[in-house]
């Protein structure tokens, strides 16, 4: 097992877990939107791809913004295929816990689903959020489209701007295409919807984000 200090540390190829042969089982449906929660999705809708610490949460925070369709949570940005939830807490997959967001773009914009990202956990703590320490907790936005990637290094770099200006530290958010999702367990979908009591561990920084700044190219 690996110590706690490596499980800040991202595990190179030779420490990362095996793949394994097969992909988690994905539930039909959404719990709270009743709509599919894995391709394919209509068309005309856009997804997105946030990593805010603890995904329980996270999801639950994206659930509820109008214009979203379906959400789902599971690990991305590591090196081993198709892991379990204990193989990325171990620090030794590479994977972030992450949220996908299926979304109208008609209804609700790529920024302002930045804006509650940025706004919804400290993005400047590395590989933590708050109380909840390893890699799989670390902060990323992985985009799905050359616009989206635009959007989302503009944005951090005005959020980063209010950071320093508010006595924060620097952003360490990993911005960068989306790699493949892999699906978490069918437990860990809406888990906040089935358990409205369990645990959330998102915290934001109370500093606000000026979509106005970078939205609109």
């Amino acid at each position: 097992m690996f110590t706690n200090t490596t499980k800040i540390e991202l595990p190179t190829a030779a420490e990362a877990l095996p793949d394994r042969p097969e992909a988690m089982p994905v539930p039909r449906r959404h719990f709270v939107h009743d709509a599919p929660i894995a391709p394919p999705f209509a068309p005309g809708l856009e997804r997105a791809i946030f990593g805010l610490g603890c995904f329980w949460g996270a999801e639950r925070k994206y659930w509820q913004l109008d214009g979203v369709v379906t959400t789902a949570v599971g690990y991305a940005g590591g090196l081993t295929r198709n892991p379990t939830y204990r193989d990325v807490c171990s620090g030794r997959t590479g994977h972030t816990e992450v949220v996908l967001v299926v979304f109208d773009p008609a209804r609700v914009s790529y920024e302002r689903l930045l804006a509650t990202f940025w706004e919804s956990h400290d993005p400047t703590q590395g590989m933590r959020q708050g109380n909840d320490v390893g890699t799989q907790y670390r902060s990323a936005v992985y985009c799905t489209t050359s616009a989206h990637l635009d959007l989302a290094q503009r944005s951090r770099d005005a959020y980063a701007a209010r950071l320093r200006a508010a006595g924060l530290g620097e952003v360490t958010t990993e911005i960068a295409d989306a790699p493949e999702l892999f699906y978490a367990e069918e437990y860990h979908q809406q888990y906040l919807a089935k358990n409205p009591d369990g645990y959330c561990g998102l915290g934001g920084t109370g500093v606000a984000c000026p979509i106005g700044l970078f939205e609109g190219g």
